[in-house]
């Protein structure tokens, strides 16, 4: 009763009062009367300001048709309305303010920009607007500090030192005062994340300050160990940089097919060496692997042929699952600034709808892979079996692929079963299990090592295998949407996943994920997952199920 009463009783309320709660008509009453809305208050404060630092955006658009002035200085902080929004983060007023004009370069009494506030203050969103908007992101404030050596300084932490990296900031340039570099600011703060950042994005180790004095030289002084190690580190990376950067480029042109030669080369080096004569008896019990030899020549044709078509089915797969490509979503720094803009114009600049990372929107189902530091459409996760994230361009190949794999583990399982039983005399019911072991590693090392590879890789294969199938057939979802719903359900909301509005059945989920059309028999929906943002009706978020 008392809230009502306090709310009901606003007719006697002064402007300033009932602009910081939002109460249009009783402004809207006062300035019709004759208030002049450029008048500041005894703290030297306007009604635009107070709209401003309460997000009354309604009012400042009525302030300011009614003669407002949209960059006047008030308050302690000498500051301007658009500085009062920024400090608290409301960016539709930030937004609104900038539409109608607004100076983000204007500086307050500390000399700080909005850009450098929204630094200080942790609001990307800010961030990424005001940059988007045309503002420098090396723009100085009064002391000669960008934002990113403020965001070293001030803030302990990888952000928002990695977001303005992401936004092209310059990580080199030094303040206008001591010449101190971003890194330079991060060591002396203290600042271990900050300057891993900056070090991962190339800064410079040897720069020096107006005193001579690099970023090394300061963690010696202010007796940083870790900070040492990385440094010194940096340091000596940056000595054979060259040479290993174009050995990088050539192992990533050659990336696949080294891959497989290493693999290869290494199960042929570890079989041969098992297989060795008697007389090498030491490098034998080195590597725990006694000697025999193999041949495949007992095996059936038709055994051959499947297990032939199987590893062929297998390789291929795999060849398309890495070349193929994830869906990364990319965009040039245009379209990326053009996103921004119309996300914060619309209200949705917000983590779930907009990637920090990339600056892009993201599409339905992507997300942003922190190994690739890429956004993924329709992203199932990123896979170490095959050295890539598996998303909406390769998805089906990495399915096909575990199918293969599965296939040929089979007939390698039959293949050594097969040779075993002709081989090897011994039988468990005869000799029991240690004398059948022991003749079964006699036979032939190289064939128990390659079992016991057959046996490590079936028991990730099958299990993948299943609960693959079971989330694309029943489930109707990828592996990082099922994650989230059960993180959800520890939370304590309810799941729902079988409510999802991508789940189709069975059958056309089957129809849609390998994309069967059988001659025309089946009608497979397809769908372009980089450029979907929306599922066209409401999704049921009751139930936990949020597709970001």
């Amino acid at each position: 009763q008392t809230d009502i009463a306090f709310i009901e009783d606003h007719n006697n309320w002064d402007i300033v009062k009932a602009t910081q709660y939002g109460i249009f008509d009783r402004c809207k009453e006062l300035v019709e009367a004759g208030y002049d809305v450029r008048k500041p208050d005894k703290e030297n404060v306007t009604l635009l300001h107070w709209a401003a630092i309460n997000n009354r955006v309604e009012l400042v658009k009525y302030y300011i048709s009614k003669g407002a002035i949209v960059d006047q200085l008030g308050g302690d902080l000498n500051a301007t309305p658009l500085h009062w929004a920024t400090r608290h983060g409301h960016l539709s007023m930030v937004v609104t303010l900038m539409k109608y004009g607004a100076d983000p370069s204007l500086v307050d009494r500390e000399g700080f920009t909005c850009l450098h506030l929204a630094v200080q203050f942790q609001h990307m969103s800010i961030i990424a607007y005001i940059v988007a908007k045309g503002q420098d992101v090396d723009a100085l404030d009064m002391n000669g500090q960008t934002p990113l050596i403020l965001a070293t300084r001030k803030i302990i932490g990888p952000e928002p030192t990695r977001f303005l990296t992401k936004l092209n900031a310059s990580i080199n340039i030094a303040d206008k005062v001591q010449q101190n570099t971003p890194l330079h600011w991060a060591v002396m703060s203290g600042n271990v994340a900050a300057a891993v950042v900056l070090l991962d994005a190339g800064a410079n180790v040897e720069a020096e300050n107006a005193m001579g004095e690099t970023p090394l030289t300061m963690a010696h002084q202010n007796r940083y160990p870790w900070l040492i190690q990385r440094l010194t580190e940096a340091n000596l990376a940056k000595s054979r940089s060259h040479f290993m950067m174009k050995l990088f480029k050539s192992f990533k042109k050659y990336e696949l097919f080294l891959l497989l030669l290493v693999s290869v080369a290494m199960i042929w080096v570890t079989g041969y060496i098992a297989d060795l004569d008697s007389d090498s008896w030491l490098l034998k019990v080195i590597t725990h692997f006694p000697y025999g030899r193999f041949s495949l020549n007992n095996m059936k044709d038709v055994v051959q042929i499947a297990f032939a078509l199987s590893v062929a089915g297998c390789s291929y797969y795999f060849y398309k699952t890495f070349t193929a490509g994830p869906g990364y979503l990319q965009s040039s720094e245009e379209d990326k600034k053009r996103t921004v803009v119309t996300l914060a114009e619309a209200g949705c600049l917000d983590p779930r709808l907009f990637c920090t990372m990339c600056l892009i929107q993201k599409p339905l189902r992507s997300k942003h892979c922190v190994i690739c530091d890429c956004c993924v459409a329709r992203f199932d996760h990123h896979s170490i079996w095959v050295g890539c994230c598996v998303g909406a361009g390769n998805h089906r190949y990495f399915v096909s692929f575990l199918l293969f794999l599965f296939t040929t583990i089979i007939w390698m399982t039959y293949g050594h079963m097969t040779y075993w039983s002709t081989h090897c005399a011994t039988t468990y019911q005869q000799n029991g299990l240690w004398t059948l072991m022991t003749e079964i590693v006699s036979c032939s090392a190289w064939l128990v090592w390659i079992f016991l590879l057959v046996l490590f890789h079936a028991s990730w294969v099958i299990f993948m295998l299943i609960n693959q199938l079971y989330q694309i057939l029943y489930l109707g979802v990828t592996s990082s949407e099922r994650m989230s719903l059960v993180k959800h359900s520890h939370a304590g909301h309810s799941l729902g996943i079988r409510q999802n509005p991508f789940n189709r059945g069975c059958f056309q989920n089957l129809v849609d994920f390998f994309q069967c059309r059988c001659l025309g028999l089946f009608k497979p929906n397809k769908i372009d997952w980089t450029q979907q943002y929306n599922v066209g009706f409401e999704q049921p978020k009751a139930n936990g199920f949020e597709f970001v």
